[in-house]
């Protein structure tokens, strides 16, 4: 029943990335101060706000959570240090979130951050490890597709078309899988999921790079 009601929290951040995604924008201007750390820092009257919408997220639902997704995602850089710090809660409800406002601003240098978090595995963490990957292809890291191909064989309708959205949107392939579809059909589907992937997966640009370490003066 626990595991439920967790799953169902999780589903319905995943379904408010999706609306948050097609309305946000980021701000600029008067919001962003002299940046210290990796990110912009906010001015007091926005960190206030920010702090303040963090301690609310955990409590609220439905509506009330898509629009604090919304928010955050709209805010950008100076909510990045806490939405960071909300992805690593305990509850994965809180955590799901999180990542759903952080894929909505599109910030693909929020990757390396992301994959700093823990890609929790187990049963209770299905849904929370489908949001990681959703948010991680959102923002351009491909390694994150195995993660949602396994997703498209989901006991849940709605898992799998969320793991399909995301896949769509970023290859632009669909290989005929119907989240609704016969058990059959989205077999094969899946299987044709996975021989693009083999092929795609030894491309050296979707295969982060370290980069060379250089050389000293003295050498």
């Amino acid at each position: 029943m626990i595991h439920s009601i967790r799953s169902s929290r999780i589903l319905a951040a995943s379904v408010a990335l999706v609306l948050a995604t097609a309305c946000v924008t980021t701000t600029t201007g008067s919001t962003r101060a002299v940046p210290t750390g990796p990110w912009l820092e906010p001015s007091p009257a926005l960190r206030a706000q920010i702090e303040d919408r963090a301690m609310r997220l955990p409590w609220s639902h439905g509506t009330e959570r898509v629009e604090m997704i919304q928010w955050f995602a709209s805010v950008g850089e100076p909510g990045y240090t806490t939405l960071l710090s909300l992805a690593r809660d305990p509850r994965p409800d809180v955590a799901g979130a999180a990542f759903a406002a952080l894929g909505a601003t599109r910030d693909s240098r929020l990757v390396e951050y992301l994959r700093a978090v823990p890609d929790l595995t187990g049963p209770d963490n299905v849904d929370l490890r489908l949001e990681r990957a959703r948010t991680l292809l959102r923002l351009g890291d491909w390694q994150a597709v195995p993660v949602l191909i396994s997703g498209l064989r989901d006991d849940r309708a709605i898992t799998r078309a969320l793991c399909a959205q995301a896949l769509f949107e970023a290859t632009h392939e669909k290989f005929d899988f119907d989240p609704k579809g016969d058990p059959q059909a989205r077999e094969q589907a899946i299987q044709r999921w996975n021989a693009w992937w083999d092929t795609r997966r030894k491309d050296p640009l979707l295969t982060p790079q370290k980069p060379a370490p250089q050389s000293s003066i003295d050498d």
